[in-house]
């Protein structure tokens, strides 16, 4: 009676999910043992009591900056095992963007009991310390996506960490990890931004082909059964995935393509399971474009209303729905030279892609545009709220 239910469990590929999700930390990191290395000497001093370190650690969609930090984290708190109590705290202020939830979810992590209100952010900060001093922890905190934070509120959070043991007998409470896709530090005001002085800065490139395969090939030995995955499979999935050097992405079509395979009651997928049309879900969240500038946005909401329609869009015509949408919100175009600068900080962040093509008339080439980790449409809507919102405010 409930036949269609019979895969579910069968493992038929798949043994254990886990290691498909993004959340899964791996014990050895793929491409990335420069980087703990890097990021191991800015914590050098950490093993000496009332010692504090700081870094920041930025790099585009999937190029593992929250897998880095938290394995980091993870082998930090193991290595000083008996000589100094390392408490991991790891906040996403994508969903905790303001100073008084951040706050809250620290206070939450050491101790579940902290009430969640009725508490000045001051009140709670020294509640943390005092919670840390008392239980001889030092805190190690994380602060992923934090340039949502920073957009909305300023830098006034960090002042106030970097400064928890000002005027105090003790000092050292915490370290403090800043991750962020974009740079941060122009957001700063100067006293954060001595904190962190020049050298304590991590960027992770996206990966190449070659890592993406190290990395399919590691999560499918993980999570799969041995043999169900051929190598011309976890090739085809890695090459897929190198235009845009996500791992995320590579992560998504090798879960696909497993469902696709067990769906149909087969115990090995095929080169015809992997369609990398059919992404599982976008790598940027809506929300994520609150912190474009106006210009920027208006480029990213022309873009979007080509591309939910179509698979590219030349530069040229991009530039021109750039025009309409200017002049639709009553703000002032900017010229060429501007709005290629929009189209390449868009594609920093991994909003989209381009990649120079023969002109579909006449003769040349033409760059074509292309939405990456973006659902188009879902993207439009929310960049006309927010550009009408601006409009009613002035």
């Amino acid at each position: 009676m409930a036949d269609y239910l019979d895969r579910i469990g069968a493992g038929k590929i798949l043994l254990d999910p886990n290691p498909l999700s993004f959340d899964w930390i791996p014990q050895e990191l793929v491409g990335r043992d420069e980087k703990l290395g890097d990021l191991a000497s800015m914590f050098l001093g950490i093993d000496a009591a009332q010692s504090s370190g700081c870094a920041i650690v930025t790099g585009p969609v999937g190029s593992g900056k929250t897998v880095l930090v938290r394995r980091f984290s993870e082998d930090l708190m193991r290595h000083l095992d008996g000589r100094r109590r390392i408490q991991p705290v790891h906040i996403n202020c994508r969903n905790h963007p303001t100073t008084s939830q951040v706050l809250q979810r620290i206070a939450h992590q050491l101790d579940h009991g902290h009430p969640e209100r009725g508490f000045s952010p001051g009140e709670i900060i020294q509640s943390i310390r005092r919670n840390l001093i008392s239980s001889e922890r030092h805190m190690l905190l994380v602060l992923d996506e934090v340039s949502v934070l920073l957009l909305r509120e300023g830098d006034d959070l960090l002042y106030q960490l970097l400064r928890i043991d000002e005027g105090r007998n003790e000092s050292g409470t915490l370290s403090l990890i800043l991750v962020s896709q974009e740079p941060i530090v122009h957001l700063f005001e100067a006293a954060v931004k001595s904190r962190f002085g020049q050298s304590n800065r991590v960027r992770l490139d996206s990966y190449d082909e070659k890592g993406l395969h190290a990395i399919v090939t590691q999560r499918s030995a993980a999570s799969c059964r041995p043999g169900s995955i051929p190598d011309e499979a976890l090739s085809r999935i890695s090459g897929y995935a190198a235009g845009t050097g996500d791992a995320r992405h590579a992560i998504e079509l090798l879960q696909s393509s497993i469902r696709r395979a067990e769906k149909e009651g087969r115990n090995e997928i095929t080169i015809e399971d992997i369609q990398p049309s059919t992404r599982l879900s976008a790598s940027i969240e809506p929300d994520m474009v609150d912190g474009l500038t106006d210009q920027q946005k208006m480029a990213l909401l022309a873009l979007c209303r080509r591309l939910r329609r179509a698979d590219t869009v030349t530069s040229g015509d991009a530039e021109k729905l750039y025009h309409v949408v200017c002049e639709e919100f009553d703000k002032e175009r900017r010229g060429h030279t501007s709005f290629w600068g929009y189209i390449k900080r868009l594609e920093e962040i991994g909003f989209v892609s381009t990649q120079t093509g023969n002109a579909l008339q006449g003769r040349g080439r033409t760059t074509l545009i292309r939405a990456m980790n973006i659902l188009p449409a879902t993207i439009e809507k929310r960049l006309e709220q927010e550009l009408n919102r601006d409009v009613k405010a002035n």
